[in-house]
């Protein structure tokens, strides 16, 4: 079957580019160096391929992330790099079939661990993005956690600030600050871990000793502008199903696509604004009802949680159909 004979929209992938960006940050990153993300992806044929070329710990964002994982066989070593204190969720996480290790960053997420039978933590630093503790005190957090029974594996943050700026010069200036709070709080915590890390940082980032790095297996708009070696591999095809004077619409809207980070591009045309169903379009050469259009989303995250499955396709025809099965909480 070919791409174009797929109902639309249909959510897709260039399985060559695939495999070239995993080469590309297996290189650099090779086996447990590398904890790749899953929520850049969510399905475990992609984890799957990622441990068949060293990568067998994971990255996770939610708890049915990980549990997926186990069930999947991929279970040997995985991070909640995610704080909860949901008892029932902590509890099915603690009972995988294999290593599930939580992030932490208060007393309340560590007792909640704790009282769930979780074994082993990252301290979660906030170096300057979303959660995490205090330089001064993750030492006193680690004490705590080891008297509670705990397993301390080391220290986990985030520069996520840093991650999609555009000037290489500035994103360097945020990572090493951020990484700079991350090793004074590794003096005080212990443990092997050094983790954090990502896509944006991947090639400057010299303090982790792992990377959760996601977002490369695929590629989306907002990091392609930083001239990464990594290419965009993830697109949504739509067709157009209305044609005015000035310009065009296609079925793919807010439902197909990941828009946090601003509109899809399209090979066709210029993008002027997305709704529930529809995107309009100025075409470049003129457009007819019936004709399909290649949208490339700006984030991979969101859009591959909106769709349940995703094609792989090498030049113009299907070669395989991968269940999204790592979506929700």
């Amino acid at each position: 079957m070919e791409l174009n004979e797929l109902s639309t929209p249909v959510l897709w992938a260039d399985i060559d580019v695939f495999e070239k960006n995993l080469a590309t940050m297996s290189a650099a990153w090779p086996g447990t160096s590398l904890r790749p993300h899953v929520k850049a992806h969510k399905a475990t044929r992609i984890a799957a391929r990622q441990a068949e070329i060293g990568h067998t710990a994971f990255t996770c964002a939610t708890p049915r992330e990980v549990v997926g994982l186990a069930e999947a066989g991929l279970g040997s070593d995985i991070l909640l790099a995610n704080e909860t204190v949901d008892p029932s969720r902590l509890k099915a996480m603690a009972a995988i079939d294999g290593t599930a290790t939580v992030a932490v960053d208060s007393e309340a997420t560590i007792d909640a661990a704790v009282a769930a039978g979780i074994s082993a933590v990252l301290i979660d630093l906030r170096v300057g993005f979303r959660c995490g503790c205090a330089v001064e005190e993750a030492g006193p957090l680690a004490d705590r956690a080891r008297v509670g029974g705990l397993d301390v594996r080391g220290v986990m943050g985030y520069e996520g600030h840093a991650m999609g700026n555009l000037d290489k010069a500035e994103r360097v200036r945020l990572a090493e600050g951020a990484m700079e709070r991350l090793t004074r709080a590794h003096a005080d915590v212990g443990g092997d871990i050094v983790s954090g890390g990502g896509t944006g940082t991947w090639d400057i980032n010299t303090t982790v000793n792992e990377l959760q790095a996601g977002s490369y297996i695929l590629m989306d708009t907002a990091y392609t502008a930083q001239q990464q070696p990594f290419e965009q591999g993830l697109f949504v095809q739509g067709t157009v199903i209305s044609v005015a004077p000035k310009y065009a619409v296609c079925d793919v809207g807010l439902k197909a696509l990941g828009m946090d980070h601003g509109n899809p591009s399209m090979v066709q045309g210029e993008v002027r604004g997305c709704s529930d169903e529809h995107t309009v379009f100025v075409p470049h050469d003129g457009a007819s009802v019936g004709d399909r259009v290649t949208l490339t989303p700006a984030h991979i995250d969101p859009t591959m949680a909106q769709h349940s499955t995703l094609v792989m396709v090498q030049g113009h025809n299907v070669v395989d159909t991968w269940p999204i099965d790592l979506r929700g909480w």
